[in-house]
């Protein structure tokens, strides 16, 4: 397991890629796929730098861990920001127009149809989100 510890700051985005494709760059990973994981990790990331710490700056820690068979990856976003579980909301009724649509939830629910798993546990303070998928 690899891990990253940064200030959430939307600035910080193109650090964390960096990180999550330092990673990836030591496995077969098709660019689809790394596609795909830039998006979760800018939903995901951008989310809790724009609204886990309203009041102040604080930290996030994502953790890595890619597995071969089959191959995988699995991240772990860590903040000890507002208790948030974004899974907890429902997912936006995609038959009404987007004028229509209640405004967010969109992102965590394409993030949710990118995963082969997802889950959200507050402990300790923290809110953790992990996220697991399959690379190929």
């Amino acid at each position: 397991m690899q891990e990253l510890v940064i200030e959430a700051q939307v600035k910080n985005l193109e650090k964390v890629n960096d990180f999550i494709h330092g990673i990836l760059s030591d496995v077969q990973c098709p660019n689809r796929a790394i596609m795909q994981i830039d998006l979760i990790i800018e939903e995901i990331f951008v989310n809790v730098a724009s609204y886990a710490y309203p009041e102040s700056t604080g930290l996030v820690i994502i953790q890595s861990e890619v597995k071969k068979n089959p191959l995988s990856i699995t991240l772990k976003f860590i903040d000890t920001g507002i208790k948030y579980n974004p899974l907890a909301n429902e997912d936006p009724d995609l038959t009404l127009s987007a004028e229509e649509r209640q405004i967010g939830g969109l992102g965590i629910y394409l993030v949710k149809n990118m995963v082969d798993e997802i889950s959200y546990d507050y402990s300790d303070g923290q809110n953790i989100l992990t996220l697991t998928k399959t690379l190929n």
